[in-house]
């Protein structure tokens, strides 16, 4: 196979076509935002150069830099600056439309011959992503030999979560469709999520997060299992999420997929793990549990960080006697305190006494040491858009996340629709090697496939 070898041809700032003088200068970031620890998160597309759409290079990016420009009006922070107030070391977003970056280059190999499955060789940098600290939110498009574009989106983690970098996306796709907005962002930041007077929480928050600095989020502890973590990608047919969720909700009880598919993962971390307990941690999306229903979310259109994390632990001995119904359970009993809207006003509460600075949930920021317990984080990325992020040039056959931090003290694993429509799911992983392996030698994650999974 041919290595990959990506040229940069061009760089452009794009800032947004206009300002609105209603728009607020600078943005206090809220409390949830320093739970985001500013990592970079990158989102990768692709789409292949199908007859009925018929991709001509300079055209499609004079139309999105057109389009993300009118994007950038609604979504103005994006834009900005983040920064340290001087006067209180507060971060705020200083919203002066300093621009985006947008990267465009070329790839020396058709779409086919990219290794999908081993994500470290796509998301190095100089590769399929660009990052320039100086931008919040950054682009890259790249050209392939058979006319196929990959699109890499990366934000800075304090300018929201997966809803919000969704919302974004989707919307950019619909301007430069000529279609209207299904989303007019709300950036009330530290306006709708402010703590209560006085804050009050409860020890668990002590247990759970830790104030920290930059540096230690960029130098954190590894373990000696998390010391080589490796990047993959994995394809779970729709029959096999079917499986799982059957034999999770065995007693009458249904549970979720993702519960089922964490089910899974948690019994067989006991066959990678060194030590005597197993750690686990879940995403919790905020919105629809803090003053409204999912239906009526006063929040559903917020900009910004509403994310918490519940984290459970087992003993290895537990979890290899246990049944996979029984560690749904568990599962589902670790997920449910965190849905609750006292948990989310206890921990912006928590973070208030806290400030200024970022903090961290301790089981991300890694525990360090050969006895550090083995932690594994899932997040479901089922809402955010795949086949409908559309830019007037079809449809992408493939849509995932990464990152390109290199020193990460915690695994991953990222799971969403895949681009087939038929139920089936693509799971990003950061995992450390004997985890990797354990999984693979069963048939429920297979390394994605160019021909059997993608199609191209």
């Amino acid at each position: 196979m041919e290595d990959l070898v990506v040229t940069v041809t061009a760089k452009t700032v794009v800032k947004a076509a206009t300002t609105d003088s209603s728009q607020n200068p600078t943005l206090a970031l809220s409390n949830l935002d320093l739970l985001s620890g500013r990592f970079p998160v990158t989102y990768l597309y692709f789409y292949t150069n199908s007859q009925s759409h018929n991709i001509d290079f300079p055209c499609i990016m004079d139309s999105l830099k057109l389009s993300l420009a009118k994007t950038l009006h609604y979504y103005y922070p994006f834009s900005g600056r983040i920064v340290a107030n001087p006067s209180t070391a507060e971060l705020v977003i200083i919203c002066d439309n300093q621009g985006t970056l947008v990267v465009e280059a070329h790839a020396n190999v058709p779409l086919k011959m990219l290794d999908f499955y081993n994500l470290d060789k796509l998301v190095t940098q100089g590769k399929l992503v660009s990052l320039s600290p100086d931008f919040l939110f950054q682009v890259q498009v790249t050209r392939y030999t058979c006319g196929g574009v990959s699109m890499t989106f990366t934000f800075d983690h304090a300018l929201g979560d997966a809803a919000s970098f969704s919302k974004f996306l989707r919307s950019w796709s619909e301007i430069s469709r000529h279609k209207s907005l299904s989303c007019i962002p709300d950036h009330r930041r530290r306006e709708l999520l402010k703590p209560r007077d006085p804050p009050r929480y409860q020890s668990s928050m002590d247990r759970t997060f830790v104030r920290c600095t930059i540096d230690e989020i960029l130098n954190m502890p590894t373990s000696t299992s998390t010391s080589t973590m490796v990047k993959r990608l994995y394809h779970i047919d729709a029959p096999c999420i079917d499986r799982l969720q059957v034999m999770a909700s065995a007693g009458g009880i249904k549970r979720t997929k993702i519960e089922a598919f964490s089910a899974y993962i948690w019994k067989a971390m006991v066959k990678a793990v060194d030590g005597n307990e197993c750690k686990m941690g879940w995403l919790v999306d905020g919105r629809g549990r803090m003053g409204g229903s999912l239906k009526n979310d006063p929040m559903s259109n917020y900009i910004g960080n509403v994310l918490s994390l519940a984290v459970g632990e087992a003993n290895v001995d537990e979890l290899e006697r246990d049944s996979v119904a029984e560690v749904a359970t568990r599962v589902h009993e670790a997920i449910f305190d965190a849905t609750r809207e006292e948990h989310f006003l206890e921990l912006m509460d928590w973070i208030e006494c806290h400030r200024p600075g970022l903090v961290m949930a301790r089981i991300v920021l890694g525990g360090g040491g050969s006895g550090a317990p083995a932690a594994v984080v899932v997040s479901s990325g089922r809402k955010f858009p795949v086949a409908e992020l559309e830019f007037g040039f079809g449809s992408p056959v493939l849509g995932t996340v990464s990152s390109t931090i290199e020193k990460i003290g915690v695994g991953y694993l990222n799971q969403r629709e895949s681009g087939r429509n038929d139920g089936s799911w693509t799971v990003s992983a950061i995992l450390w090697p004997q985890l990797v392996q354990v999984l693979e030698s069963d048939s429920v994650l297979q390394p994605i496939s160019v021909a059997q999974h993608l199609l191209l």
